[in-house]
């Protein structure tokens, strides 16, 4: 089985940044802004991989993703200032 970091920081003795800081990292509050785009992108992904990297035939996933982009990024907008 091979050796991770974990283990070798536990071995030597010393602290890793992770040990440090993973009890604040769970305690941290999930959020409230997340990606709602990323199901286009994934889309848009998956068009490329179909298509061995055609651009072209991927047009509309990618405009898709803008568009989800440009309003989210206007909603984000609209939300600071309220």
């Amino acid at each position: 089985m091979p050796t991770t970091v974990g283990d070798k920081a536990e071995q030597s003795g010393k602290e890793t940044i992770w040990d440090k800081n993973k009890d604040e990292f769970k305690k941290k509050s999930v959020s409230k802004y997340y990606d709602p785009c990323q199901d286009a992108a994934n889309k848009s992904i998956r068009c490329m991989n179909r298509n061995n990297g055609d651009r072209e035939m991927c047009q509309d996933f990618f405009q898709a993703y803008r568009d989800c982009k440009k309003e989210w990024q206007q909603q984000m907008r609209e939300a600071r200032w309220k």
